[in-house]
């Protein structure tokens, strides 16, 4: 379909939500909810603090994973990382986080907020598929000037227009921020197979077929159908949006945890406990910067 027949028959919204908050993190997606609709996505928050409350998210204790990719990128402000392995730098706007927690790490305190007035963005996870849940984690930080864009949209996991990410993720899914100026349009054009679509807007309003308001995010139909949007208002639209070829597993899930098979999960979780137990006696792994790199 071409966007000319899109926007006569434009791709239908089928579930809206606006999620459920806590302080500064709202909770958009979790496996046992829209996470079944559009696995390989399966969790989504989006955080927004200000100076006020940035101590609640650096506040947040350490906690593991097992079986999924998380990522995480900034519409607003500047993070910083520093780790032995992976160096030092700042992550904002069109950088990324990306953590294969695979057999198992913990983490929650590898960036520090920098000198900003505000911090926003999003963590996503994504379910992986069986041959490498339980494989080795990988961990990366990838600053914005060594990311790629398509147009309007750094091309944070996947590959889109011809621009491959650097992030080392699954084949089938794509994963893009983007920033529509106001009264842009801009059409998305999923690639083949991949009939999972939806987006999560940060900033702004969406008009047209699919419309959205800031803090709210929408699944589209099931569909190649392209998704033809259109910044509305005078403020630019900060959006991210995920297409991917569907997860083909039913998903079992722990509290930190989700794989494709009660013994994966097993597995997982057996491993994280392993892990937790020589994290505490590992003692205090907090750098000069006030990082706590992630642990695997």
């Amino acid at each position: 379909m071409n966007t000319h027949d899109s926007l006569r028959n434009p791709r239908r919204v089928v579930q809206r939500t606006r999620g459920h908050g806590h302080g500064p993190i709202t909770r958009l997606m979790s496996p046992s909810d829209l996470g079944q609709v559009v696995k390989p996505f399966v969790f989504l928050d989006i955080f927004d603090a200000n100076r006020a409350t940035l101590q609640a998210m650096a506040n947040m204790p350490l906690h593991p994973h097992s079986g999924v990719a998380t990522v995480t990128v900034f519409t607003e402000g500047r993070m910083r990382y520093s780790d032995v392995e992976a160096g030092s730098g700042t992550l904002g706007y069109g950088g990324v986080e990306w953590m294969r927690a695979g057999s198992g790490v913990w983490h929650g305190k590898e960036m520090t907020p920098d000198d900003v007035s505000r911090i926003q963005g999003f963590q996503l996870w994504l379910s992986l598929p069986a041959e490498v849940e339980n494989g080795e984690p990988v961990s990366r930080y990838i600053e914005a000037r060594d990311m790629v864009q398509a147009g309007p949209a750094y091309v944070i996991v996947g590959k889109y227009d011809g621009m491959q990410s650097p992030v080392p993720a699954p084949e089938g899914i794509n994963y893009l921020l983007v920033t529509l100026r106001a009264g842009e349009r801009w059409t998305y054009q999923p690639p083949a197979g991949h009939d999972v679509g939806w987006l999560a807007l940060a900033q702004g309003s969406l008009g047209g077929a699919a419309a959205v308001v800031a803090g709210e995010m929408v699944v589209f139909e099931p569909s190649e159908t392209p998704i033809v949007l259109e910044a509305a208002g005078a403020a630019d639209a900060v959006f991210v949006l995920g297409s991917a070829v569907p997860h083909p597993y039913p998903l079992h899930l722990g509290y930190y945890s989700v794989h494709t098979s009660a013994a994966a999960l097993e597995a997982g979780e057996a491993r994280i406990a392993e892990l937790g137990r020589r994290l505490t006696e590992s003692g205090d792994r907090r750098t000069a910067a006030g990082t706590i790199p992630v642990f695997r």
